[in-house]
């Protein structure tokens, strides 16, 4: 089911690896990234592939959603925005290529764009869509809501969960967009496609 975005992918400068499930997919990566410093974007498929336990026995790895005590989940964010590679996933994936994701606290955003020796994007088949306009009515009308809910925000999408409604809460988890047209000219991005459902 991959063909299609595998091409368009690879044809924009990014490498891609096929997984068949998210235990092969966190095996592959745990065994890529021996030794590396690694941080991660907020991201309910990196939790469910355990990439954070899976990893640090072996890596110093940086997420705020597993803040030490007396740290703050700003210093993590920093920590994680200055190691060698940061692991996200997507909001929408167009089989055209494009890459598109919302962010809020623009964490995620800014640390994929630039600095890291590697960025790895872990992506689920039911991020796909077979273009660019309808990745970001995903992004915008099924991640979206489904995020804010989980975050517990006092917005419409959260609390109807069908939706995006342009609010202007200050809880709104939709603040900056970003899509990967291609390949940034720096650093290495690898593209980890699984043939499962995986987070929003």
């Amino acid at each position: 089911m991959f063909d299609k975005v595998r091409k368009n992918l690879e044809d924009k400068g990014f490498k891609v690896t096929v997984c068949d499930t998210a235990k092969d997919a966190a095996d592959y990566i745990v065994k890529e990234l021996d030794g590396k410093t690694v941080g991660f974007g907020g991201s309910v498929t990196v939790e469910q592939l355990g990439l954070y336990d899976k990893l640090k026995s072996q890596n110093s790895v940086y997420w705020h959603a597993r803040t030490p005590e007396g740290k703050t989940k700003d210093e993590i964010r920093a920590l994680a925005n200055s190691a060698e590679v940061y692991i996200l996933s997507a909001n929408g994936l167009a089989e055209t290529g494009e890459i598109v994701n919302i962010d809020g606290a623009c964490n995620r955003i800014a640390s994929s764009c630039y600095g890291h020796e590697k960025v790895i994007f872990v992506i689920g088949k039911n991020k796909l869509a077979p273009t660019y306009d309808e990745a970001l009515f995903r992004a915008r009308n099924i991640a979206a809501p489904k995020n804010a809910q989980r975050l517990k925000r006092n917005t419409p999408c959260a609390k109807n969960a069908d939706r995006c409604y342009n609010c202007n809460s200050p809880e709104r988890i939709c603040r900056v967009l970003s899509v990967f047209w291609s390949k940034p000219m720096v650093g290495d991005f690898e593209v980890v496609l699984v043939n499962e459902d995986l987070g929003y």
